[in-house]
This record gives structure tokens, sequence and C-alpha cells, in this order.
């Protein structure tokens, strides 16, 4: 039986020893005029298939899933393939570097030069619905937010006036994107941050640190006193 020992190695599996995984969504014709291509040449796939072990002689694949298929088309009875550690961070670190999935960065914490490079690339995808935004407003607005750290959804983009609305824009955004919010604080002061209350949880919040609220207070007035 093949053990963890194997993880890292480069070896010669047989086809029947492997499960494919999610598949590939590659155009038929790529892989049958590949596989034809591999047959003519009479070649191994020198780009070796990446997958996991997940039984006794028994693996399944993660990454590379284009080369299995062609091997398959090919009817190869045996393929290269590198072991990887049976883990889901393995197996999403297989498919970015296979290019079979798009990575992804952190909005709360990205940097300026993180989010000015993600919004470029989806910008300039064929048919991207983010064409003609003012990619440096954009840019600007999302980096100098000040409750970025904090958003548990990228909704608060739509009010950031950057072109940025709901709907098909803001879904671009979610391949790029994903959020880690820090939790907020015990005392919340700024300005920008509680106007993204309703004016009961402000008031909620007054209640908590003990502050006088009039009866007429409206949102504007219970953020002035909450940023006091």
């Amino acid at each position: 039986m093949k053990t963890l020992t194997d993880v890292g190695n480069l070896m010669c599996l047989h086809m029947d020893e492997i499960e494919p995984g999610e598949g590939t969504d590659t155009p038929e014709f790529l892989i049958n005029a590949t596989a034809k291509l591999l047959n003519q040449k009479e070649e191994r796939n020198w780009v070796p298939v990446i997958v996991k072990e997940i039984g006794k002689n028994q693996y399944e694949v993660i990454g590379n899933t284009f080369v299995y298929a062609v091997a398959e088309a090919a009817g190869l009875e045996r393929v290269w393939c590198i072991i990887a550690e049976p883990t889901d961070s393995a197996a999403e670190v297989a498919k970015v570097l296979a290019g079979e999935a798009i990575p992804q960065i952190n909005l709360s914490a990205a940097t300026r030069d993180e989010i000015a490079a993600a919004l470029k690339y989806l910008v300039d995808q064929p048919g991207s619905p983010l064409k003609g935004i003012k990619l440096a407003v954009a840019i600007n607005r999302i980096e100098e937010d000040p409750g970025r750290k904090y958003w548990k959804t990228l909704s608060p983009i739509t009010k950031l006036k950057c072109g940025i609305t709901a709907g098909k824009k803001l879904d671009a955004l979610k391949q790029v994107f994903y959020l880690a919010p820090e939790p907020y604080p015990d005392v919340i002061t700024e300005p920008a941050i509680l106007e993204t209350f309703t004016a009961t949880e402000l008031k909620a919040m007054a209640k908590k640190r003990e502050l006088a609220v009039p009866k007429s207070a409206k949102k504007p007035d219970l953020v002035k006193l909450l940023s006091a």
C-alpha cells in the first residue's frame, strides 16, 4: 500500500487507478485534437497530472484536468502524475497553478496595489461588465474607505459612487475578492463607519455607551453624537 511518503513524487500510474475528479470544461475539439497529436508523436504526457491519494492504489485528479482528459482520449494505459497532499488547500493551489481557477485576495486587508491589479484584471476581460468604469476612481474609493476592513459583503462598494453598481458589476468582483472582516471595535467613533448602520443600531450603540439620545434624533444626529 502506498503511503503519504509518495507525496511530492512523480509517478507513472495506471489510468484505471485514477478518478477524474471534477473534470474539465475544455472544448471537446481541443481534447481530441491534442490526444491525436499525442498519439501521432508517440509521446507521453510530459506535463503531469496532479492527483491525491484517496485509497489503496487509488487516486483522484485535483489539477491539470485537461492533461488527464487528453490522456484518457488518447487511450493511454499509464499517465505521469505528481502526488499532492490530500488537503483542500493543496487542491486549491493545484487548480490555481494549473490555470484552472482564479486566485482571490482578501479585500478586507488588500493593499492599494493588490486592489488596482485585481480591478484591472477584471476590466481587461472580454465582455467584462466593468468596462467603462473609471478605474482610478474605483481604486481610490475602495482602498480609502475606512470601513472596508469590517465589510461582511461587497455591497458597500455600490455606495462609494465609483461606477460599480449592484448586479453584474458587483458579481464580477467575486471572481477575485473574498472578505475576512475584522470584528467591530467595542466603541466606534468614525463617522463613515457609523453611517453604515441603521438608526436603530445607532440608538442601541448610544444606549450601550450610556449616551442621552433625544427622542427626535435622526440618523445624522446619532452619527454626530456617537462620533463626538
